[in-house]
């Protein structure tokens, strides 16, 4: 009687503690940010080239700095404002400022049962910029997404 007492115990615990187990967070592997891949340009030879010191921050969030005189950056990562229609920020390439615009529409994308729901961002036409060092943007691909694909490219 106390082995079918034991047995039916480990019946019962084992598969609940296997519930348990499997719904704990931390089960997303996949990529969940939709960030806009920026790539970097040299304007008179047109090869890809990251600048020697790159900063960006948000327009007005200085102190909320996305790179801080980073050296060697291929693409830069943009993070987009899923609550709004455009998103600014400046660019300091070299020591010198511009300011980029990015105007675009959100939408709710599942990524999958384990990571939830991320927005997905398409881009607008109208992409407007500052030409201090910056010569040329060009729109590579409009659609922001988790996949690794370059958005923008940046001349200067």
């Amino acid at each position: 009687m106390r082995s079918f007492k034991a047995s039916l115990s480990i019946i019962i615990i084992v598969p609940a503690f296997a519930v348990i187990v499997s719904c704990t967070p931390g089960s997303c592997f996949e990529e969940t940010d939709a960030l806009v891949k920026a790539y970097f340009y040299l304007d008179e030879t047109g090869e890809s080239r990251s600048p020697d010191s790159l900063t960006i921050f948000g327009v007005g969030m200085d102190t909320s700095r996305i790179y801080n005189r980073s050296a060697k950056v291929q693409p830069a990562l943009l993070p987009l404002n899923a609550d709004a229609i455009s998103c600014s920020f400046v660019i300091r390439l070299n020591g010198i400022d511009d300011t980029l615009q990015f105007r675009y529409l959100s939408y709710p994308h599942l990524v999958s049962i384990d990571c939830g729901y991320t927005f997905y961002h398409q881009m607008e036409d109208n992409l407007t910029y500052t030409n201090n060092i910056i010569d040329t943007v060009i729109i590579k691909n409009k659609s922001i997404t988790t996949l690794d694909v370059e958005n923008i490219r940046i001349y200067y």
